[in-house]
Order: structure tokens, then sequence, then C-alpha cells
């Protein structure tokens, strides 16, 4: 039942929005939908207010959750307020495409706030006088003037406007504040997180979102594992929302590595190396796992060197790559050992095709692996253009 709703709404995304397969199937597992009526309803409804199907495409994969939401008693007067306070069609379309989640937002209050501050962002963008931002209007609320200081000073920091955009709307509160904002950001800028990047947002928000004394705690968990001090904060440079994990959470990825016969020391070696797995939910990583050592028979300490392979997608990256090597070793093309794990998942997809299928002079042997390769996947030429 549940594939055949995703099914649905990859099909509908796709013919009503014009969006890749691949970004509608991304979508389907955020929001997903039995019939047309209430997607349709609210389509209807952002072109009835100027957006195009451009804009409508985008502000979609953006925010999907809009395609469920009540059209008519929820959007509808959200936009006709705005439209009251004197937005015009195109400055409304322009903003509303920037930052969707506004739609999300509950109260009149909330939204002229976070709608305003947009606006401002947007327009003095536009006319590269961003520094005046602060000085050039009207004094609000405390919180709306900690709002436009910090975002000024993001915006100093090189914060692109995608991304302070993220940080702004966040139900977390990220810009409200003053003094745990700038001492967090402070933190992250010493870090050495590249403020262009969303890594550092992500940072800021797990250094912000958490008390000193919580960030403590969360250190000590790890060091309780196995890390450094000094391992847990690479990990956290590499993946910031790590240290968001809570405890319950982790204690069930170590405990899903130790069942899966992961020596504590491997499962150490793993975490730093690829620190998203401790994320990972257990039967993606079993899955993973054992496809790799039982069914293509490489030793699990592969594996545990090349964690990265648990971050692949295993019906559209492993599984077709490994059948490709299967073939060949079953022909006697590859000797009678497994390649290194890493040398078939790890290279992009051009490069496998070039390294394990096209080379070779037997032109019916390449259609197989080809065709093995590409089942369930885009056309082969989308693949070498990359």
């Amino acid at each position: 039942m549940v594939k055949k709703v995703r099914t649905f709404t990859v099909s509908y995304l796709v013919d009503s929005l014009g969006l890749a397969k691949k970004v509608a199937e991304s979508i389907s597992r955020k929001v997903s939908f039995e019939n047309k009526g209430n997607p349709d309803s609210v389509l209807s409804l952002l072109r009835s207010h100027g957006f195009t199907d451009t804009q409508i495409s985008s502000i979609i994969t953006d925010y999907p959750l809009l395609l469920i939401a009540d059209g008519e008693n929820s959007i509808g007067p959200k936009l006709k307020f705005l439209q009251s306070r004197g937005a015009s069609s195109s400055e409304l379309t322009e903003i509303v495409s920037k930052v969707p989640r506004i739609l999300g937002k509950r109260g009149h209050k909330t939204i002229s706030r976070y709608y305003d501050t947009v606006k401002e962002i947007v327009e003095a963008d536009k006319s590269s006088k961003f520094e005046k931002l602060c000085h050039s209007l009207p004094q609000g609320s405390k919180q709306e003037n900690n709002i436009r200081r910090n975002v000024l000073v993001l915006r100093e920091l090189g914060v692109p406007q995608r991304l302070l955009f993220s940080l702004l709307i966040s139900d977390n509160g990220h810009v409200c504040g003053k003094k745990r904002f700038e001492e967090s950001l402070n933190k992250v800028v010493e870090m050495g997180f590249d403020p262009t990047t969303a890594s550092f947002v992500r940072a800021l928000h797990v250094i912000q979102g958490f008390s000193d004394k919580t960030i403590e705690e969360k250190v000590n968990l790890y060091k309780r594992l196995g890390f450094d001090v000094g391992d847990v904060w690479e990990m956290f440079k590499k993946f910031p929302t790590f240290l968001g994990l809570s405890e319950k959470k982790i204690a069930n990825s170590i405990e899903t590595f130790v069942s899966l016969r992961f020596t504590r020391d491997e499962i150490v070696v793993m975490v730093k190396r690829f620190p998203p797995c401790i994320g990972c939910s257990a039967e993606s990583v079993k899955k993973k796992t054992e496809f790799l050592v039982k069914k293509m028979n490489w030793p699990l300490k592969a594996v545990a060197s090349f964690p990265q392979v648990i971050g692949y997608s295993l019906e559209k990256r492993t599984v077709p790559r490994c059948n490709v090597i299967k073939v060949l070793i079953s022909k006697g093309l590859l000797g009678s050992e497994l390649p290194p794990l890493s040398c078939v998942l790890s290279i992009t997809d051009p490069a496998f095709l070039n390294k394990y299928v096209v080379k070779h002079d037997d032109t019916q042997l390449v259609r197989e692996l080809i065709a093995i390769f590409t089942k369930n996947r885009v056309s082969l030429t989308d693949h070498l253009e990359q």
C-alpha cells in the first residue's frame, strides 16, 4: 500500500510539475498522497496568485508539505493577508518562492515578521546595500531588532541568501537571540567552518540548539565509547548533526554494529571515517553489510575500512555495480579475487563504466553489462556525460 501511494505521488509530481523522477522520488519520501484532489487545489491556488510553473516547482521541491495543506482554509487566507498588507503580485511570488516555509507559519504577526525580514534581505541584496539594512529600517520589537542585527552579521560573514533563509525560518529561532547567538557563532567560526556552506548552518544549528552542559554530556558519551575529545570535534566538522543524536540512537547504532560482529575498535574507526554511519537505521546498516559480506563475499573488515558504503544507496549504486562485478568474475575477466570495495563503489558512474564495462572488446558482453548497470536507472549517455 505504501509503495503504491509513493508511486502515485512520484507520477503526479513528474506529470503535474515536470520534476525529474529522482527529485520526485526524494519528495515522495517526505510526503505522499493517494489522490490528486488536494494537491491540485494547492497548485491551482498558487497559479491563481500569479506563481509561474517554475516557481511552483521550486516551492514544492523546497517545501513539499504544502501539497497536503488545506489550500482553501490555510494557504489561501495567508496569501490574501499578505496581499492586503500591500504586497504586489510580483513581490509576493518572489518572496514566497525564495522561502515557501513562510506559508507554514501560524498567526498573522509571525507571518508578517518573517515576510518583511525576507523582503528586506532580498531588496538589500539587490541594491548591494546590505550593510545599511539595520540602520535604514524602523526599529521594531527586541526580537525583530535581534534578527536584523544577526542577519547582518551572517551576511557579512558571507552566508549565502538561501542558507540565511533556512536559518531565519527555522522553528528553533536561531537568529532571534543575542548573547547565545554570538557565542555559538564565534565557536563555529573558530572551528573553521566555511560560512558559504550548508555545514556552517548545520553546525550553528547544533551549537546554538544545545546548552554547554548538554554538549559536554554528549562529548563525554562518545569518550565512554572510545573516542578522544579531539576525535569528537573532528567528526563534528565532517558531520555536524551527529552531535545532535540522542543517546538512545547512538546506543542502538553501536548495538547494530556489534550484532554484525564488528569489533569495538573497528566501530570507532568506522565512525571516525564516516560519522553519518552512527545515525543510519539498523535495517539499512544490516541490509547493506549483509549484502556485501554474505552475497558478495567481501570480508567484514573491508566494510570496516570503507564505511562510506553504508551511506550509498543499495538499490541504485551498490547492487547494480556488484552485479556487474559478479558477471566479470564468472567470466574470468577480473581474476579470482574481488577488487577492493572502494574501487568498486567510491568512484563516479562514468569512472565505473570506463573501468569495468565499456573497455571490453566483446560488444555482446558490453551490452549485457550496460543492461545490468542501467536497470531502473537513467540512460547510459547521462552517466557518461557527468
